[in-house]
């Protein structure tokens, strides 16, 4: 899961973000189930300074936050 999501943050570039849900349907088919732990993921590289969740700009924490959200590099 690290692996596609900074792939998916690199692929992007410094600026943009994408849905976790694209790393989620990277790795299966029936992608629905792994979205908590691609949230646990990405809530763990954030604070590692690897990636950079937000909503609507604003960065929140992945693990806390319900709803939609978008991950990205982080800001350096």
């Amino acid at each position: 899961m690290r692996a596609v999501l900074t792939d998916l943050a690199l692929r992007r570039g410094p600026g943009k973000t994408f849905c976790p849900s694209e790393a989620a349907r990277a790795l299966a088919a029936d992608w629905r189930p792994l979205m908590p732990e691609i949230r646990r993921v990405a809530a763990e590289m954030q604070r590692q300074g690897r990636l950079r969740a937000t909503r609507k700009g604003a960065r929140v924490d992945p693990d806390a936050s319900g709803g939609a959200i978008r991950l990205g590099l982080p800001e350096r």
